[in-house]
C-alpha cells in the first residue's frame, strides 16, 4: 500500500477511535433500546417539549452510530478491495479503492468535528470574559490583544460579537471586557479557551528592549436558553447601578444605567453597561444564569471542574497557553502540546487547531499529563 494511502487509513482510524469514544460503543445498543421503549409510551406527547427533545436525542444517537458504521464499513471494504486487487494484480480495483479511502478522509474529519461539538450546551451562544492579570499596563495591553484575537476568530466563523462591558486600562489596553458571541456551536468551540494566557515579548511601553511576561484570563460560559431552567432567588442577589467607564462611541455608552449583579451564594459578579438600564438588567441576569449553569456543567466534567477550581490568579503556574514573540516565535498550548510558529496568524484569530486539539483530549478522557506524555 502506498505511503499516502496508509496515512489516510491512519487518519480515518484515528477519527474512528474518537467517534467510538464519543459514541460509547459498548452501550449504544442498550441506549437505543431505551429510546425505543420511551417513544412507545402512550403518554409521550402529553408533554410536547419533552417528547421533541427525546426524539432529537434519539435521532442524534442514530445519526452518530450511522456515521461510525459508514466510516468503519467503508474503510474495511476498501482495504479488502486493495488487498484483493494487489493479489490479482488488478490496478483498476486498487485505484478505485484508494480513491474511495481518500474521499473518506474528509468525511471522517467532518464527523470528528461534529462529535467534538455535541456536548450538552455546545450548540449555544456564549459569553466571553477577558481580564488583565499580573503585569500592569503590559497585561492590560495583552488583554486587548486577546479581545482582538477572539473577535477576529468569531468573524471568521461568521458569528455575531456584542460587547457587553469594558473597563479601560489606566494607560493602555483594557482591564476587563465581556462579550456575547452568537452563532452555531459558539460555546462548544470557545469553552476550550477558559484559562490563563501568557505572553512573552519585548515591551512596547518600557525602555531597554527587555522581554516582559504578561498574563490575562479568559473565561467562557454558555448562554442559557429557554430549555434550561436556572432559578435565581431575589434574596440571593444584589443589583447595583453605576456610571459605565467604557470607551464610549460605538462600543460602550457612558451612562448612569450600567448594572452590576452580585450573587451571594456563589460569589459571582456580572455587569452590563449598554444604553438602557432595563436592557442591562436583562443581560446581566442572563449572564448570571449562564455562570450558574456553567458551574453545574463543571460538576459533571471532572477535567473542567479541576481547571476551574485550580485556576487561581492570572499569573505563573495557572496558564493554559503560552504566546512567545521573543526571542523566538511560538504559540503552545500547555494542555495538549499543540503548537505553531505562526504567531501572527494565531493572534489574527486562527485558533481552530488549538480548540480541536483540546476538544479531542477532553473527549478521549485524557488529563493534561497524559496529553503531554504523548
Amino acid at each position: 500500500m502506498r505511503a499516502e494511502i496508509q496515512n489516510h487509513v491512519d487518519a480515518i482510524q484515528k477519527s474512528l477511535v474518537l467517534l467510538g469514544q464519543r459514541l460509547n460503543l459498548e452501550t449504544v445498543g442498550h441506549r437505543l433500546e431505551e429510546f425505543e421503549a420511551m417513544i412507545e409510551a402512550p403518554d409521550l406527547w402529553n408533554d410536547p417539549a419533552k417528547a421533541q427533545k427525546l426524539m432529537r436525542e434519539r435521532q442524534g444517537l442514530i445519526d452518530a452510530k450511522g456515521s461510525y458504521d459508514f466510516l468503519a464499513g467503508g474503510l474495511r471494504d476498501n482495504l479488502e478491495l486493495i488487498e484483493m486487487g494487489e493479489a490479482e494484480d488488478d490496478a483498476e480495483i486498487v485505484a478505485e479503492a484508494e480513491a474511495a479511502i481518500t474521499a473518506l478522509v474528509e468525511t471522517a474529519r467532518q464527523k470528528e468535528l461534529e462529535a467534538l461539538l455535541n456536548g450538552e450546551a455546545d450548540g449555544n451562544d456564549t459569553f466571553l470574559e477577558i481580564n488583565a492579570g499580573a503585569g500592569g499596563t503590559e497585561s492590560c495591553d495583552w488583554a486587548l490583544m486577546l479581545a482582538r484575537m477572539y473577535t477576529r476568530w468569531a468573524e471568521r466563523k461568521g458569528y455575531q460579537v456584542e460587547l457587553l462591558s469594558e473597563v479601560d486600562g489606566d494607560e493602555a489596553g483594557i482591564k476587563s471586557a465581556s462579550y456575547k458571541i452568537t452563532g452555531k456551536n459558539a460555546y462548544g468551540w470557545l469553552k476550550t479557551e477558559s484559562g490563563v494566557h501568557r505572553l512573552v515579548r519585548i515591551s512596547p511601553f518600557g525602555s531597554g528592549d527587555k522581554r516582559q511576561t504578561s498574563f490575562a484570563s479568559v473565561w467562557v460560559y454558555p448562554v442559557v436558553d429557554d430549555s434550561i431552567e436556572i432559578e435565581v432567588h431575589d434574596k440571593d442577589i444584589r443589583i447595583d447601578t453605576y456610571r459605565s467607564s467604557g470607551a464610549g462611541g460605538q462600543h460602550v455608552n457612558k451612562t448612569d444605567s450600567a448594572v452590576r449583579i452580585t450573587h451571594f451564594p456563589s460569589g459571582i459578579v456580572v455587569t452590563s453597561s449598554l444604553k438602557s438600564q432595563h436592557q442591562n438588567r436583562d443581560i446581566a441576569m442572563t449572564a448570571l444564569k449562564a455562570r450558574l449553569y456553567q458551574m453545574e456543567l463543571d460538576k459533571r466534567n471532572a477535567a473542567i471542574n479541576e481547571a476551574h477550581e485550580n485556576k487561581g490568579d492570572a499569573g505563573w503556574g495557572n496558564q493554559i497557553r503560552s504566546y512567545v514573540l521573543q526571542p523566538y516565535q511560538m504559540v503552545k498550548d500547555l494542555r495538549t502540546n499543540h503548537e505553531t510558529s505562526d504567531t501572527q496568524g494565531t493572534l489574527d484569530g486562527d485558533l481552530d487547531g488549538f480548540m480541536a486539539a483540546t476538544l479531542a483530549m477532553d473527549v478521549a478522557g485524557k488529563s493534561r499529563a497524559d496529553a503531554q506524555g504523548e
